[in-house]
């Protein structure tokens, strides 16, 4: 193999923005002619950018679905790629618009009719760790012994992932964005449900209606800063804060440095103020997180990207290739929104029957509708070495476990993390040629993480995309 293009898309649809990119990843065998293949994306090419549009809403609840897709396929037109052509990327709705009312029928319509295989994604902590990636911190971080902090900031939410060494060591998101806030004619128009509740302890909190100038719209501005600044630094315990997306933060270093991401950064560092088309916020809170005191005692570090970080890394930074010695059954595939079940064994285990057993029996509890059994991975992420009667009994155990559920719609499917796939998929098939199998390794991936799997790239590997799907609410 010398070297095989694959073209991906990213599409971020947000509270302010709607932005779709597509790019082409060259992959190579970057293993010796005499090792086993190892096939990596050796290049990354951005080939269109759209342009910035607001996101189409038909009323405050409800995306506006058919401008969307018109818009996504007039970029492809631009591109000069067709939909069919692309074999990976993602699709990622975020901020409020994932609370909407037709949010999970949006991405999952766009996703099946948008590419061959584009996902569908959604949830705060996904969204900050995509934008980290598209902003170019994630990989600053690998050279750095700092804790970095990305905060995305677009127009409903922050979404922070903090970062060390180049790996994501927690994640926290806020109801702190640009649209929180709008006005008409000088005029608040809509107050977002977290400002208000935000407000409940105020003597004299702010109303539609109020004055676009009224100094409590600095106040909130004020407070949404001040509460970011207190979960950077580690100061903010109560679970229940209005401006609380989610769980607390739940990295346990403190934070050295800070990168901002988002439209509102395109304030910070470009003097670029998108948001002011949008008659909001956002201005007047980037120039409240320039001169916030608490905030600089941190050090600044610029962002690769700002307004355009998180479709970059719905673009660009959420396929992974699987290894190159890997089983599966071509017809099953492409597989989307399996979830995975962590498999736990440790260099002790050898009753492999009773482990396997037990991963069967929680995933189904946690994967099963009623009494509708789902498809899931099972997930080896701690295989000791195995001898080839080890390999047979872990064999057996899957099988005694899966087969009978078996069928083209639930094939049995295995991550692992290290090199077994093919030696596991291949003795699996040699006990049961009639189960349909899919074994794939070099992927890490956690309970409650969510893969789609893409069909076998000339090269022998497939596109493999960890996402999560947790669609949150007001």
């Amino acid at each position: 193999m010398k070297t095989e293009k694959i073209f991906s898309a990213g599409i971020d649809i947000g509270t302010s923005t709607t932005k779709m990119v597509v790019s082409s990843f060259l992959l190579k065998n970057v293993a010796g002619v005499t090792h086993v293949p190892r096939i990596e994306i050796i290049e990354k090419t951005v080939l269109h950018q759209s342009p910035i549009i607001k996101t189409p809403f038909i009323n405050k609840d409800i995306i506006d679905m058919k401008k969307i897709e018109e818009f996504i396929f007039q970029q492809y037109q631009l591109a000069q790629i067709a939909p069919t052509d692309i074999s990976t990327g993602a699709i990622i709705i975020t901020g409020e618009s994932a609370t909407k009312e037709n949010a999970r029928e949006v991405v999952h319509t766009i996703a099946d009719g948008a590419g061959h295989f584009l996902v569908a994604t959604a949830g705060p902590d996904l969204e900050g760790i995509i934008a980290a990636k598209g902003a170019g911190t994630l990989q600053q971080s690998k050279n750095s012994s700092k804790v970095i902090a990305n905060i995305d900031i677009g127009g409903g939410t922050a979404n922070i992932a903090v970062m060390q060494f180049g790996e994501v060591i927690g994640t926290c998101t806020l109801h702190v964005g640009g649209r929180l806030i709008e006005f008409k004619e000088r005029k608040i128009q809509s107050i977002s449900p977290p400002l208000m509740r935000l407000m409940e302890n105020w003597s004299n909190p702010l109303a539609v209606g109020d004055a676009a100038e009224d100094v409590r719209v600095s106040q909130c501005i004020e407070e949404m800063v001040g509460t970011l600044a207190m979960i950077l630094h580690g100061q903010c315990t109560n679970k229940e804060h209005p401006l609380l997306l989610g769980h607390l933060p739940n990295w346990h270093k403190p934070v050295d440095a800070i990168v901002f991401s988002g439209g509102v950064a395109s304030c910070i560092y470009e003097n670029d103020c998108t948001q002011r088309q949008y008659d909001d916020i956002g201005e007047k809170l980037a120039k409240t997180l320039l001169k916030h005191e608490q905030l600089q005692s941190f050090l600044w570090l610029r962002p690769e990207e700002t307004a355009r970080a998180t479709v970059t890394g719905a673009g660009t930074q959420t396929t992974e290739i699987s290894g190159a010695t890997i089983q599966v059954d071509a017809d099953v595939l492409p597989l989307k929104n399996v979830p995975v079940f962590n498999c736990h064994m440790n260099d002790a285990t050898t009753d492999f029957n009773t482990v396997v057993k037990t991963a069967v029996e929680r995933a189904d509890d946690l994967f099963s509708i009623q009494d509708n059994r789902s498809p899931f991975a099972l997930y080896f992420s701690e295989l000791p070495y195995l001898s080839f009667q080890d390999v047979h009994a872990l064999c057996e155990a899957v099988l005694q476990h899966l087969a009978t559920r078996c069928s083209k719609d639930i094939p049995i499917i295995i991550v692992i993390q290290s090199d077994y796939a093919k030696i596991i998929g291949q003795t699996i098939q040699a006990i049961n040629s009639t189960v349909p199998i899919i074994c794939i390794d070099q992927i890490k991936v956690e309970t409650g993480d969510y893969i789609d799997i893409g069909e076998v790239l000339p090269s022998g590997v497939v596109p493999v995309v960890v996402k999560t799907l947790a669609f949150h609410s007001k």
